[in-house]
């Protein structure tokens, strides 16, 4: 589990770390802000394609070779990212030549860097029961949201005479080559077939079926009569029993990923930091850093203190999130932006649990790799081109940004009231 741990962590303290001086590097550059959101834009949509196949392939090949790849291309692109903004920083190349560049480093990372997070998942899946799934995945959920505070935390002091925002680069490379090094010689092989999966699954998992208690949904007669230990070729994106949760995980995750994209410029143009846009860092990363905090509140604390099924875990988490926009929206400090950032982080900590432990309970042993992978490329569809809109609707009309999001959290709690009362809460 620690292994596990600092995989998540170590990817999602860089990720966080390079988002919180993004900002301040386009500055430096010359580029319209859309311009830094839509780098990412293609290595979200490979993530999105390709998750799904590097879960089939765990498969075959194991979960500790598919999280080895992630973590390497990782580490690969991370490197990359950083020369290419090095060489646009030094006037070694223009501002949209770097950041061109960048965006084809970044797409190694979405390529083979979707590896890694399914193949974590489905490793905790296929070892837990599932009434200790939610809590398994929410634990390592908060490995992730560690990282994200950590990123923010060390990014302004990775930021160092000679390669100055490109510090943070460097570092994270550096710290993802050792975590690969020790995934490589402490975690022990694992056998990836189904059958061994079955061998080693707790008795009482043996033979799941779909009800009520599974995922907080009322018994459903079209679904009881299918066994989910019969894992089937392929499972579908539409395939009943996860649905709801795809289209919910959909519908969040966007709301997250417009807010993540547009809370930098948002706090360089409040703050009155554009034209020193070294010193947003700071800022930046202090934001994030709360949100971070409020988000390992939700997956250490509350879920386990308060023993939160998915469905209750999504839906409270999405109320926190229609609340903690409205600060953030109308802030015009530090304080009050950092503080409703916060309350939206500790929603998104809510509901990202939730939505993946509602998924993996609705299938069975031999479908969680799968079922991960589908995970993992509804996460990845959402940086597409979500925060790229999301900048743009900001720099065109502030007030419009926070309507969308009100209307994709409101879209996530209708679809969960809409649907039949569970028998009892979850």
């Amino acid at each position: 589990m620690a292994l596990l741990f600092a995989v998540m962590l170590i990817v999602a303290a860089g990720n966080t770390a390079m988002q919180s001086v993004m900002p301040s590097i386009g500055t430096h550059l010359g580029i319209p802000d859309v311009w830094v959101s839509l780098a990412y834009s293609w290595s979200a949509l490979l993530w999105m394609l390709l998750a799904p196949f590097w879960a089939r392939r765990s498969d075959r090949l194991g979960c500790k070779a598919m999280m080895s790849l992630g973590l390497a291309a990782f580490a690969l692109s991370f490197a990359l990212c950083g020369g290419a903004l090095l060489a646009g920083l030094k006037g070694a190349v223009s501002g949209m030549a770097a950041i061109g560049l960048f965006a084809a480093a970044r797409s190694l990372y979405g390529t083979f860097g979707s590896a890694a997070p399914p193949a974590v998942q489905a490793y905790v899946a296929s070892r837990t029961s599932r009434a200790e799934r939610t809590k398994a995945l929410s634990m390592i959920a908060s490995s992730f949201g560690l990282g994200t505070a950590l990123g923010p935390a060390l990014a302004p002091l990775l930021i160092v005479p000679g390669v100055g925002l490109i510090g943070p680069f460097i570092a994270f490379t550096l710290g993802a080559l050792g975590v690969l090094m020790m995934l490589r010689l402490r975690l022990p092989d694992d056998s990836p077939d189904i059958d061994h999966l079955r061998e080693h699954a707790p008795a009482h998992r043996a033979s799941p079926r779909y009800d009520e208690n599974a995922d907080g949904w009322p018994h459903d007669p079209d679904m009881a009569d299918r066994d989910n230990t019969a894992a089937p070729l392929h499972l579908r994106w539409g395939d009943r029993r996860i649905r709801r949760w795809l289209i919910a995980g959909m519908l969040g995750g966007q709301a997250q990923s417009i807010m993540l994209g547009v809370i930098g410029f948002l706090l360089l143009d409040r703050l009155g930091l554009r034209h020193q846009p070294d010193a947003a860092a700071g800022p930046i990363g202090l934001v994030l850093m709360c949100g971070a905090i409020a988000m390992l509140l939700a997956q250490w604390g509350l879920i386990p203190m308060l023993a939160l099924g998915p469905r209750t875990s999504t839906m409270l988490g999405m109320a926190l999130i229609a609340v903690g926009a409205l600060p953030v929206a109308l802030g015009t400090n530090l304080h009050a932006i950092a503080t409703g950032f916060a309350i939206c982080s500790l929603g998104f900590g809510l509901f990202r649990p939730g939505f993946t432990a509602g998924t993996s309970l609705a299938v069975g042993p031999g479908e969680q790799g799968q079922a991960a992978g589908i995970v993992a490329a509804v996460n990845g569809s959402a940086y597409i081109v979500s925060p790229a809109i999301g900048v743009w609707l900001y720099n065109h009309s502030h007030w419009m940004v926070w309507v969308l999001i009100e209307l994709l959290v409101l879209g996530v709690l209708a679809l969960f009231i809409e649907g039949r009362a569970p028998a009892r809460d979850d």
